[in-house]
């Protein structure tokens, strides 16, 4: 499937019809295909096993994107606290996120069941993913990348996987494998993505963030679980057999859901849906502000 973006937050198949980057692209990718075109061979039995990522924001940015899943056909939008457009604070030696941040389609985190390894509720989204490559990716990309290992972050109370995944044409993907791969070429990685993700909150004078595990990254094998049984947890969502709450299930492409529409109802849902007006003075000062934590 080829996708092109519209305004940035809406995204569009190659066929031109409004489509959701939740729901309507899939979890795994095309290994047969790069960039739409088929592959002169195969490279190796890793490149079956592909997944597409969702790039909400760029490393390096500050500007709190994501996908809108309570709203029809799923854009990507900044999150607003207040009535005010949200950004994440630099923590020195940081600027904004460090890594090219987004989620895996096709996935969710149940927050009406417990993870039977974290005993939490799931966070009611779907999975995030820190794609650790060394190129800066753009708002609404969506790459394949390959898993490596997976942290489980425990945000009030419920459990946030985060995946930690490099794209697969990345220059020194051929290198990474699995979590060790990571601490044998990136050192220091990890261990900054632990504690930029427990100290993130404290400027707004929020407490540390917890994990679970005391913060170890589990492996491929784990992620890989993990990732498939909140792909099982979004299949009961679409065909409407569990409490969804209020996640909006449109869709386009999944042809037996209960929720599935024609593309001329999903251009006119896209059309209706007004962008709502945030007061964005003092964006400058927000993205430009440091924080010394000890």
């Amino acid at each position: 499937m080829m996708i092109t973006k519209d305004r940035v937050s809406s995204f569009k198949n190659v066929a031109g019809h409004y489509i959701s980057p939740f729901h309507d692209i899939p979890l795994k990718a095309d290994s047969t295909k790069e960039n739409g075109i088929p592959r002169k061979k195969a490279r190796n039995d890793e490149f079956k096993n592909l997944f597409n990522m969702v790039v909400e924001i760029p490393r390096w940015t500050n500007a709190k994107m994501e996908i809108a899943t309570e709203e029809p056909l799923n854009p990507i939008k900044q999150d607003a606290k207040n009535g005010k457009p949200r950004y994440i604070p630099n923590i020195f030696p940081h600027k904004g996120y460090i890594w090219n941040y987004g989620a895996l389609p096709q996935t969710w985190e149940d927050p009406f069941q417990k993870d039977k390894d974290t005993n939490c509720c799931g966070d009611n989204d779907p999975i995030d993913v820190c794609e650790i490559g060394s190129k800066v990716l753009s708002c609404g990309d969506v790459i394949h990348v390959k898993i490596l290992g997976i942290l489980a972050l425990i945000d009030q109370d419920a459990t946030d996987w985060k995946i930690i995944a490099i794209n697969v044409n990345d220059p020194e993907a051929e290198k990474f494998h699995d979590i060790d791969d990571v601490k044998k070429f990136k050192p220091g990685y990890l261990e900054a993505t632990v504690n930029w993700l427990r100290m993130y909150k404290l400027p707004d004078g929020k407490p540390e963030n917890k994990f679970a595990f005391n913060g170890e990254f589990k492996n491929k094998a784990f992620a890989l679980e993990v990732v498939n049984h909140a792909h099982e947890c979004w299949k009961t969502m679409i065909m409407k057999k569990c409490d969804h709450g209020a996640i909006n299930c449109t869709n386009v492409q999944v042809c037996d859901s209960p929720f599935h529409c024609t593309p001329e109802d999903a251009r006119s849902l896209v059309e209706s849906v007004a962008t709502p007006s945030m007061n964005k003075e003092n964006n400058i000062e927000a993205e430009d502000r440091w924080h010394f934590l000890n």
